[in-house]
């Protein structure tokens, strides 16, 4: 489990990260949102060792990321927005690498190359950038990490890489493995993410699974605009409206009107979601 605990962060005078505290628990594949300069990257390198906290606390099962243990590092892997094209094959590059994480599986790199149609022998300084996404993305995958960190993985894919991508982490994710991924491409990702967690510069707006989103939250489809809507947007062929789920009611939670609803009503949403 990962505990976040009144953490704050700082460029110079600027503020990024504070007070923000949250629970990430495993086998759970977490989409993390927020509006830009909100700290979402920030939050990531944090949990992922690679900045310290100037106040409050990571955990994560006994380690304190900046310690940079080798034993917790084998076990998690960040994947940043920017890949660099490094000069030598993909196998090349999967073999020399992957002897850091102590459960990479050469065999798994392959298979996950394979499905998106990625050539194992090209140098990866000679591939798009999509191509070379999804090289990156396959060796993620292939590290077999407990904690995994992703900061827009579907940035520079392709529609059908898109596709490939869900089919890839719903495949070759463990089930005891944790995944938080940043994104601002919500439509990418609908269908995958869940629990969902919305970030503010001084607050988590929300940290709920998408059952628990649509318990309190009604998602109307329906012509008939409502006065009382939290957030409605006209659609081709009618409305998407968030309101307050009054009557118990089903329906399917759309996460760009949710993004949109909670911006809008944060204090409302966050004491929503806090007595939940």
């Amino acid at each position: 489990m990962i505990e976040v605990n009144k953490i704050s962060f700082s460029y110079g005078k600027s503020l990024v990260l504070k007070d923000i505290s949250f629970q990430l628990e495993d086998g759970k594949i977490y989409g993390l949102l927020g509006e830009n300069g909100v700290g979402k990257t920030t939050l990531l390198t944090l949990l992922s060792g690679l900045k310290v906290c100037q106040e409050g606390t990571i955990n994560v099962d006994g380690f304190k990321p900046f310690d940079r243990k080798p034993s917790f590092l084998s076990n998690q892997y960040f994947l940043s927005d920017d890949v660099a094209p490094v000069n030598m094959s993909a196998i090349a590059f999967a073999k020399n690498y992957g002897k850091f994480w102590v459960n990479f599986s050469l065999d798994k790199f392959k298979e996950i190359m394979q499905l998106f149609d990625n050539d194992l022998n090209q140098n990866m300084s000679k591939m798009s950038a999509g191509q070379l996404k999804k090289s990156y993305i396959a060796f993620a995958l292939a590290c077999n990490c407990k904690y995994l960190y992703m900061d827009e993985p579907t940035n520079g894919l392709d529609i059908p890489s898109k596709a490939l991508f869900r089919k890839a982490l719903l495949q070759y994710v463990s089930e005891d493995s944790t995944v938080l991924i940043s994104t601002h491409q919500v439509r990418d990702l609908e269908n995958v993410i869940d629990p969902i967690i919305i970030l503010d510069n001084k607050d988590v707006l929300l940290n709920a699974t998408v059952d628990e989103i649509s318990q309190k939250l009604y998602f109307d489809y329906s012509n008939t605009l409502k006065d009382n809507a939290l957030y409605k947007e006209i659609t081709p062929g009618g409305s998407v409206q968030v309101l307050v789920n009054q009557d118990g009611a089903d329906s399917k939670v759309n996460l760009e009107a949710l993004f949109n609803a909670v911006q809008a009503n944060k204090t409302m949403i966050k004491e929503m979601f806090n007595n939940k």
